[in-house]
């Protein structure tokens, strides 16, 4: 050991001598031989040159997204090859592609916006992202270059769907043009700094043969919902939060005739209909004056304006609840929404609440009556350990008995037979033996179901 350097000097002497480079540097000097830029200065330093080659350029309404891409490409290739900055081909094209992403894209992120295995994109801190594939989050190496940067692109996706997200209004829901759900917050309410969560959609919407190969339900069950709504049965389906609530109520919304009038409302226009005849609402938040509230529930008493066949909320959270109940009540069958539960009985009760939260005095009872008359079915699901989506409840509301809804499982996961190793369920749905007591009105609607899909198979 004795013969090694003992000072920093000394260490970098000896280097020097061994393998010269202009690139270290001299303690005896305070300025380096030559200048060092970090990548982030280069990269904003061409993002500046950009900028202002392209100017107004970039927000001329007569542009085409194509033409604009284009555009930026280009641009973007001549000012990196004036640069005087030493890179290689792969550092070029790596800048190029994040420089490209900031502008058109969403910085960071916007790979994972573009990969489709990706179902979730969650922004925890400028430096600290997680994504979510195949029901499995993991941490990524991707990071914004600081809170600044994050807040710029959580303003370019809130701002291009007309909301806002500031210290007077921190947090706001919103979506991607594609229809993902987007959610943001900002200090105050965030101390950490901005946070961003997207939860993507599929560009291809599943389908019911997509849930049986997912094992979601059965072929057997497929079939029942089929004439579920087909025969003009209310459903609600429930779940805890990504489980798979939305993506159900679309997949159901295929089993809707073509000629009926469809009406969704949705606080972000998620759903996406193959029906033509379909007629889209979406609520609106208060703009920076405090006025222009447009709420789900002033959206369901207009909609009852409209000559609906079907009304589709996207998901019941507050005092909405009311007028839904109420149209289903009245003559509009066959809706179809979402709510947030634990179980079919918790649904109900969550139901409850929500009424009550529209300030109406009315008995538990009457509420209660209310329910139990417009829900005919309700659906629940689950997100298993493995990330894999379940219905795990097809459920009927009976009716009443006493002060209680009563209920009974048609169909019921079997969570007798366990997981396997990674946590993934081994069992399925299966019949309960019970008979729906509404399979008559289905017959009345010319909708006919077998009763052998109701016999209990044998263990």
């Amino acid at each position: 050991m004795s013969d090694q350097p003992s000072t920093l000097r000394e260490r970098l002497a000896r280097i020097q001598k061994e393998r010269p480079s202009p690139a270290l540097l001299s303690l005896d000097t305070p300025e380096p031989v030559v200048e060092i830029r970090s990548s982030g200065v280069i990269r904003q330093t061409v993002h500046l040159e950009l900028m202002k080659e392209l100017g107004p350029a970039l927000f001329d309404a007569g542009m085409t997204e194509d033409d604009l891409v284009g555009r930026v490409r280009s641009t973007l290739s001549e000012v990196i090859s004036r640069s005087n900055c030493p890179m290689t081909d792969l550092d070029r094209h790596q800048m190029a592609q994040q420089i490209a992403d900031d502008i058109l894209g969403y910085g960071p992120i916007e790979p994972y916006v573009r990969d489709a295995e990706v179902t979730e994109i969650m922004v925890n801190r400028h430096d600290h992202i997680y994504v979510e594939k195949h029901g499995r989050s993991t941490r990524v190496a991707a990071e914004f270059s600081d809170e600044d940067h994050l807040r710029r692109t959580i303003e370019k996706i809130v701002s291009r769907m007309g909301r806002r997200v500031d210290e007077a209004q921190p947090f706001t829901d919103t979506r991607l043009p594609d229809g993902s759900r987007v959610n943001a917050t900002v200090p105050p309410v965030s101390p950490d700094g901005p946070t961003l969560t997207i939860r993507k959609f599929n560009p291809d919407p599943f389908t019911a043969a997509d849930f049986i190969a997912f094992k979601t339900f059965t072929v057997q069950v497929a079939g029942f919902l089929d004439a579920c709504v087909t025969g003009r049965l209310n459903i609600l389906i429930s779940s805890a939060t990504g489980a798979g609530k939305t993506t159900t109520l679309n997949v159901l919304s295929d089993f809707i005739p073509a000629a009926e009038r469809i009406v969704t409302i949705e606080d972000s226009a998620e759903l996406r209909l193959n029906q033509e005849h379909v007629v889209r609402l979406e609520a609106r938040p208060e703009n920076a004056e405090g006025s222009g509230l447009v709420t789900i529930r002033d959206l369901v008493r207009n909609s009852l304006r409209m000559k609906p066949d079907r009304i589709l909320v996207g998901e019941v959270r507050d005092e909405a609840a009311l007028d839904m109940l109420q149209a289903m009540n009245t003559g509009h069958d066959g809706s179809l929404s979402t709510i947030h539960a634990n179980s079919p009985r918790d649904a109900i009760a969550r139901l409850e609440t929500l009424v009550a939260l529209a300030g109406i005095d009315l008995p538990a009872r009457s509420v209660r009556q209310q329910i139990a008359s417009a829900v005919d079915i309700i659906l629940h699901l689950q997100k298993f350990r493995d990330g894999s989506r379940r219905m795990t409840h097809v459920t009927e509301v009976v009716g009443m008995e006493g002060e209680v809804v009563t209920m009974q499982d048609i169909f019921l996961h079997d969570f007798g037979a366990g997981v396997d190793s990674r946590g993934k369920p081994l069992g399925h749905l299966r019949p309960t033996g019970l008979r729906p007591s509404f399979a008559g009105r289905l017959g009345a609607c010319g909708v006919e179901v077998d009763d052998a899909v109701f016999e209990r198979a044998e263990q």
